[in-house]
């Protein structure tokens, strides 16, 4: 389902809160199916997902929406996911200008597509609109980010959730170089974990045993490498679960 048109705004202007969020600079290498799966699994830690929006064309490429079923949910996740690390690329999240179809529809001010093309021609100001969606976007495409490695994730402390434990072995692993991480959906893949894991210095691989869903192990190339990123990502949710992070037991 695709998202309205943009509406002609001009360039600096506010964008009301609402239930749908803009992303951009994402990875263009991520197959469309992978991109949209992960994203959903991201956010839906920030409340019900109606869907989520990425297209093949040239000139979407790299971007997304992510549909709320409440602005609130919206306003956390930009606040929240702004700025963080994902397939190597940190999104930049904005409030969408535009409503998308599922959200018009639900709130009676869905016009079909013909409708709205026609009445646009007939304005004169479609392809006006285009080139400053473009230039807009563009320009938020060129904005210096810091390095990757300079910050942390916005979530980076977050401790152990409330009510939940970690599985712990009997005594506790001392430091080393490789993480055992717990609590993930089991639908995760070696892939979605990499995403997360690289973002740190020293990262080498992740490790999953096909036959115990919900674990893995990460591997870094020193322990104050590990230690770094189990800092960093303790408690981070994917979908709705926090992952807990330990040092593997050797």
């Amino acid at each position: 389902m695709e998202m309205q048109q943009e509406g002609n705004q001009q360039q600096g202007s506010e964008v009301s809160p609402n239930q749908t969020i803009y992303i951009n600079n994402l990875n263009e290498k991520v197959k469309l199916d992978e991109l949209k799966k992960s994203l959903n699994e991201v956010f839906i830690q920030f409340g019900k997902i109606l869907e989520v929006l990425a297209f093949k064309t040239l000139k979407h490429k790299g971007q997304a929406w992510v549909v709320f079923e409440e602005a609130k949910s919206a306003s956390t996740a930009i606040a929240k996911m702004n700025d963080f690390p994902f397939y190597d690329k940190r999104m930049r999240i904005q409030y969408a200008k535009t409503k998308s179809d599922v959200v018009a529809k639900a709130d009676g001010t869905f016009v079909p597509r013909e409708k709205r093309k026609r009445h646009e021609e007939r304005a004169g100001g479609k392809k006006k609109k285009d080139q400053h969606h473009d230039s807009a976007q563009m320009g938020m495409a060129n904005s210096a980010y810091p390095s990757v490695y300079g910050t942390a994730p916005p979530l980076s402390q977050v401790p152990y959730p409330a009510g939940v434990k970690p599985i712990l072995p009997e005594a506790p692993a001392p430091p080393n170089n490789i993480l055992f991480v717990q609590n993930l959906p089991h639908d995760t893949t070696p892939m979605m974990i990499q995403m997360f894991f690289c973002q740190y210095p020293g990262f080498k691989e992740v490790r999953m045993v096909e036959a115990k869903p919900g674990i893995a192990f990460v591997e870094y190339a020193d322990e104050m490498q590990s230690t770094v990123a189990m800092q960093g990502l303790q408690g981070f949710k994917i979908q709705q679960d926090p992952m807990l992070i330990t040092y593997a037991k050797k």
